[in-house]
């Protein structure tokens, strides 16, 4: 039977106005719920219903953590690593633009806006894999307090990718070079293209118990090269090798029952390059550096959560270690008692040099890849002998008083020359006295480039300045 024009416009005009009627009803119920219901309910209850209905349709979802416990989760941080990259407007609704205002500074050298795109809250994005597999992202980010040691609290934001696809490809998805399996890979290839080496450092006690991540990390704008750094040519090659040697072995490593890591002890007077020296090291390698500063910590377990924390690829620096100090003792770490492994030390409540040396050798030292600890200090015979132990400072780099290769290093960054009439006279002045690099490059400092007989000249009335030294410093 056909119907009449008049019975379709009724029944369009019935459809239509029961979908306004479906319409207002659920905006009065979203009104009247952002009113009298609390966000993280309206969230959580959205969830469920999600849940439900996923189930229904045969789908799995995965929660990818941004942090557990004191732990950063590298697969949260490779999918949002991953994600920025197939993120356009068009692929989503809602987005929100990142840009790191500190530095705009590229592994190149050139500047560029340093911009990415990442998703809203609630928001959802679409992959494919292996053509067929469909996953859909989705971002969620909800707010909870936690008591701060002052009767205070503290806002944390607990950040979380929520992964959706069909049940029958799980296998798919986390098996052996499976989906997340490809997200890492494709996460560490960008991560090594934008590479940019981080600096950090420790925040306040109470970021540490309340945040997932006690360090605050900038990039590190640190122009430092082996190329411009002014030591021993000799040592400087030695080391060159030896980080090279590192970084192929992790296989030999792990034969051998080891932990991939590597120490190193950078000791002699102040201004012979040790902080330089780590700058060039972080460069060479890109490797972000973690600057441990000892006396900030109150007792062991702190400093065992702080290490923790840190990444694979990344340097553990501690300077000064001769003059570090715990919190609730005034006495050096170098000399405490070395009754390292005492059974009772963890009891104390302070940081012991034990602590510390149980991360480097003991078994928290296997948690993590790729670790360089160094330690620097102007008095090498202050140190405390466990310190210097085989296996602890794996190689010992003595940054002397400037060399005469170390001056031609200084003079061929500042001056832009190679050779010059007054090299041999400096040459046999520079070998007899104590005098640091630090003040070699002040002196050619002083003058402009172009003058390259005053800067020598200048150079060699201090040379002939100060008393001759009983050592050698060829």
């Amino acid at each position: 039977m056909v119907r009449s024009t008049k019975d379709v416009w009724s029944l369009l005009t019935s459809i239509t106005t029961i979908i306004i009627v479906v319409q207002t009803v659920l905006y009065e119920i979203k009104r009247i719920s952002e009113q009298f219901i609390p966000k993280q309910v309206r969230e959580r209850i959205l969830w469920i219903v999600n849940s439900l209905v996923n189930i229904g349709f045969g789908v799995t979802t995965l929660s990818i953590d941004e942090f557990d416990d004191y732990l950063g989760n590298e697969i949260y941080k490779a999918s949002a690593t991953y994600l920025s990259t197939i993120i356009t407007p068009s692929s989503c609704q809602n987005l929100k633009v990142f840009m790191n205002t500190n530095f705009k500074r590229t592994t190149k050298g050139s500047e560029k806006n340093m911009m990415s795109l990442t998703l809203e809250n609630g928001e959802k994005i679409r992959d494919v894999f292996n053509g067929s597999i469909v996953v859909v992202w989705e971002f969620i980010a909800t707010t909870s307090t936690s008591p701060l040691k002052n009767g205070s609290s503290k806002s944390i934001v607990n950040r979380t990718f929520k992964l959706s696809f069909k049940k029958k490809y799980l296998e798919n998805v986390v098996g052996v070079g499976g989906y997340l399996s490809y997200v890492l890979e494709k996460a560490k290839a960008i991560n090594e293209e934008r590479k940019v080496v981080q600096l950090f450092y420790k925040l306040h006690d109470d970021y540490h118990y309340t945040d997932g991540n006690p360090w605050l990390g900038i990039d590190f704008d640190h122009p430092s090269t082996f190329q411009t750094l002014a030591m021993d040519e000799g040592v400087k090659e030695e080391l060159i090798l030896d980080l090279e040697r590192f970084l192929d072995r992790k296989e030999f490593y792990k034969s051998v029952g080891k932990a991939w890591k590597r120490g190193y002890l950078l000791y002699g007077p102040p201004g012979t390059g040790k902080s330089s020296l780590i700058a060039a090291m972080a460069n060479y390698l890109k490797f972000d550096i973690y600057d441990l500063q000892l006396s900030t910590i109150r007792k062991d377990s702190n400093l065992r959560n702080l290490l923790l924390s840190t990444s694979n690829r990344s340097i553990l620096v501690v300077e000064d270690i001769d003059c570090s100090t715990t919190t609730n003792s005034d006495q050096r770490l170098c000399m405490q008692p070395t009754n390292y492994y005492s059974r009772n030390y963890n009891d104390k409540n302070e940081l012991t040099l034990s602590g510390l040396l149980n991360f480097i050798d003991g078994l928290w030292s296997n948690c993590g890849d790729e670790r360089i600890i160094v330690f620097t200090t102007n008095h090498k015979e202050r140190l405390d002998p466990a310190l210097l132990r085989p296996g602890r400072m794996d190689m010992h780099i003595n940054m002397s008083y400037c060399t005469y290769s170390a001056f031609k290093t200084l003079a061929l960054n500042y001056l832009h020359i190679q050779n010059h009439y007054l090299f041999q006279q400096i040459q046999n002045k520079i070998n007899q006295v104590n005098v640091t690099p630090a003040e070699v490059a002040e002196e050619l400092m002083r003058t402009h480039h172009d003058d390259v007989d005053q800067a020598l000249q200048r150079l060699l009335l201090t040379l002939n300045s100060k008393p001759t030294s009983s050592s050698s410093n060829n």
